[in-house]
């Protein structure tokens, strides 16, 4: 990662209350890419200015780019929630402003602000997420499917290898944490399924199974609002992550639910998409892609734990 723009002026303008929406009442949420400011009525997304491997928002013309793109992804789902962009302008006294008639510095996501207890991994936490939930739930994520990009320059074969590839290379310099024995074991055997299944993947590619998706399926980007779920903080900042197999996208939800104890919701889910799917070859490769996906999440849970004072023991 390297940090590029200076953002302090804008971040402080940002954080003195009173700048956004005029409340006195303000709160900051700080991500390793983003800066969210919540006022009681709406958010307001900053992207810092970092340059990872997988994303580059480095300059402010590629942020307002990156925030056009966030808008328009997200509005497939969450229309009432993704509202618009905005700019931070120097005015011409030298000040900082919201949208106004000076030159813009930086670019804002608006969103109207919703309940953060209505979140399905808040829901989940608490034992409430209903069953009863589910079958809307699938049926969110196949609209979106159903009506998404096709994107065939990206997925099949290249795409899960790339994927395979990655996670074992982060296991390694995981080593510490994670038993680099059995991360070897789960390499080997993807390998095999990627193998086993290449024509398969070529040809759902082909025809049109690889599409611009979610790309970050789980549980804390859909919230229950108005009596649905919404999906919402689509990946905008990389074909490789977002143009995926539709079963793929599908299958981060499914472990995600599957490893917080919920398996009955996880196969609810998965039956009410089977229902509206007419193309099931997909089902063949269902399995290395949850995989896949598990291996994504025991990356994350292995670097947040790396990160205690107390992870001197491996995770098994």
């Amino acid at each position: 990662m390297t940090g590029c723009d200076d953002q302090r002026e804008t971040l402080a303008f940002l954080s003195t209350p009173g700048n956004l929406d005029g409340s006195q009442t303000l709160e900051r949420r700080d991500t390793h890419a983003s800066v969210v400011f919540l006022t009681p009525d709406h958010a307001y997304k900053l992207k810092r200015a970092v340059r990872f491997d997988y994303l580059d928002y480095s300059t402010a013309e590629l942020r307002r780019r990156a925030c056009e793109a966030e808008l328009s992804v997200n509005r497939r789902t969450a229309a009432d929630l993704y509202l618009r962009v905005t700019a931070v302008t120097r005015e011409h006294d030298g000040s900082l402003a919201l949208d106004g008639a000076g030159v813009p510095l930086d670019s804002l996501v608006v969103m109207r602000r919703f309940d953060d207890t209505q979140l399905l991994d808040a829901l989940a936490a608490r034992r409430a997420l209903p069953l009863s939930a589910m079958a809307p739930l699938a049926e969110a994520v196949h609209a979106l499917h159903d009506t998404a990009e096709r994107t065939p320059s990206q997925g099949g074969h290249a795409g899960i290898e790339w994927v395979i590839e990655g996670n074992d290379r982060e296991f390694a310099e995981l080593s510490s944490t994670l038993d680099r024995r059995q991360s070897l074991d789960l390499t080997a055997r993807c390998r095999a399924a990627l193998a086993r299944h290449t024509a398969l993947l070529e040809r759902r590619r082909v025809l049109g199974g690889v599409r611009r998706c979610h790309g970050d399926l789980h549980l804390g980007n859909v919230v229950w609002l108005g009596g649905q779920p919404l999906l919402f903080d689509a990946i905008e900042f990389s074909d490789a992550i977002a143009c995926v197999d539709v079963w793929y996208d599908l299958a981060f939800l499914l472990m995600d639910l599957e490893r917080r104890g919920l398996a009955a919701h996880a196969h609810a889910v998965f039956q009410r998409y089977v229902d509206l799917e007419p193309e099931l070859d997909g089902l063949a490769v269902l399995p290395l892609f949850l995989a896949c996906r598990a291996a994504v999440r025991a990356k994350i849970t292995a670097t947040t734990a790396g990160l205690r004072p107390d992870s001197a023991a491996k995770l098994g």
